[in-house]
């Protein structure tokens, strides 16, 4: 089997809502348009862009921001450093005037209605995330650039193998839970230490450290943005914030200047099993309304599952003494390691394998983070994966009118605490008597994915998305 090298910056990028493989990576690829186009000739020969959305990002590309993410790629914005707030103003103008600064550098005419098409019945073959780049110049030549959003923010370019990233050789290659095992065993470090060794292939250990802190810095404030912010999601679904409310009925009146204050106050209410299960649910929520909201989040391995992680990550702090940030760091290298394993062997792409390959995926990769985090065994962090992936088995994916808001939003809550749960009975069982491996679980959730019809994989053509009227005010 061919080794895919993933980082945990792979794993893990800082971006803009509401989803990885609608908006992140569309931008992304938009992106990668300009560089192709800089590489063939001059912006300044550029006359038109014409983009086209096939398959599911036509299907709920509306509800998911895409044509907002490639517009905004095409004006040479970074989706990490991008000001939030800027969005909608900058959107507004190039649809009132009808003109694009080609990356901050040419203006184009740009009608929007006509320049971005939804081809909602057509899909490439290679995956349906696909998106085309129709460039005409001044002397009359015209070429096109294709290219696939596979998951996570991940874009891989018509024809390339490898994403377009440089093969990197890794001292310990892995592909799947049993070469994870594998390198643990031989050499007697724990699955964050494996890690850690493959990520200074790229680059230094205290830079490794330090972008893994950025992630955690980025998660830490959206979910104390999310909890703090009130009134109702866009996109005409009328949903309700509910972080706000819950975090302030559970607060208790208490007042604080800050996050470090904010979990201090969170701390005085005790650990009850009722009250760190609201403030899981919280965490949560807050994080994937900011997300809905084309807030700033962290895929996490997706948009729409980006609250799992970081529920599942500050109940560690708050509840079980992880508040250092050599803990944080470990969490977040064990669950990048699983994420990119489910990425090699199945998919993380919900258009691909239903909501199984996002909640299910995020589910797995906190789970078997928190069980090493919390004294686990390797074998027992890769049980605690598999338990929480066996029951998200089948998970479908159908946003109601496309949007990353019903049911998926609540969905973070549930796979954070399944995470937590997995985590606990991985934690009090024997590997040696587990009959299910991480492996198989992974082999048996890509099987479900092929076998899934197409209409509960992020096309918004099932489920709850056809059986539930937009009107309806809450979920």
């Amino acid at each position: 089997m061919a080794h895919e090298s993933i980082s945990v910056f792979d794993m893990f990028k800082i971006g803009v809502g509401p989803s990885s493989s609608h908006t992140l990576g569309p931008w992304r690829a938009a992106l990668r348009c300009i560089e192709s186009i800089q590489e063939k000739t001059n912006l300044e020969e550029v006359v038109t862009v014409t983009v086209l959305l096939y398959g599911s990002l036509a299907k709920t590309g509306k509800g998911h921001g895409t044509d907002i993410a490639v517009i905004l790629g095409l004006c040479g914005e970074d989706p990490v450093t991008i000001d939030v707030n800027s969005i909608t103003p900058k959107i507004n103008a190039i649809t009132q005037e009808s003109k694009l600064h080609l990356n901050g550098e040419k203006w184009i005419d740009f009608p929007v209605a006509t320049q971005v098409q939804f081809l909602y019945n057509e899909t490439l073959a290679f995956h349906p995330n696909g998106l085309s780049f129709l460039v005409s110049l001044k002397n009359g030549e015209h070429f096109c650039e294709t290219y696939f959003s596979v998951g996570g923010g991940f874009v891989v370019k018509e024809g390339e193998s490898n994403g377009g990233k440089a093969v990197i050789d890794l001292p310990f290659p892995i592909n799947t839970a049993d070469d994870l095992l594998h390198w643990c065993m031989k050499t007697g470090m724990a699955i964050h230490e494996v890690v850690m060794e493959n990520e200074s292939a790229w680059r230094a250990e205290p830079e490794t450290k330090n972008g893994v802190l950025q992630i955690w810095k980025s998660m830490r404030d959206c979910t104390y943005r999310g909890s703090h912010a009130q009134g109702e999601l866009p996109g005409g679904l009328q949903v309700r914030r509910r972080a706000f409310d819950l975090n302030k009925r559970l607060i208790n009146h208490q007042s604080y200047p800050d996050y470090e204050g904010w979990i201090e106050s969170i701390r005085k209410g005790g650990n009850g099993f009722k009250y760190t299960l609201d403030w899981v649910s919280c965490f949560a929520l807050a994080v994937n309304e900011e997300n809905a909201s084309f807030g700033r989040v962290v895929t996490a391995p997706t948009n729409g599952a980006a609250g799992v992680i970081p529920a599942v990550l500050q109940y560690y702090i708050v509840f079980c003494d992880g508040n250092s940030d050599e803990k944080i760091i470990r969490f977040l290298l064990t669950a990048s390691e699983i994420g990119s394993i489910f990425k090699k062997g199945a998919t993380i792409s919900a258009a691909m394998g239903g909501c199984q390959a996002e909640i299910g995926v995020s589910s797995a990769m906190a789970a078997a983070a928190l069980t090493e985090c919390m004294g686990g065994t390797q074998r027992q962090a890769l049980m605690a994966a598999e338990i929480a992936m066996e029951h998200h088995l089948g998970l479908t994916c159908d946003p109601i009118g496309g949007l990353v808001q019903i049911p998926c939003i609540e969905r973070n809550t549930m796979g954070a605490i399944k995470a937590i749960t997995a985590s606990q009975l991985a934690l009090q069982s024997s590997p040696d008597y587990a009959i299910v491996s991480l492996d198989k679980v992974i082999k048996t959730m890509w099987d479900t994915a092929l076998d899934m019809n197409s209409k509960y994989k992020e096309t918004a053509d099932g489920g709850l998305a056809i059986h539930i009227p937009l009107s309806l005010p809450e979920c």
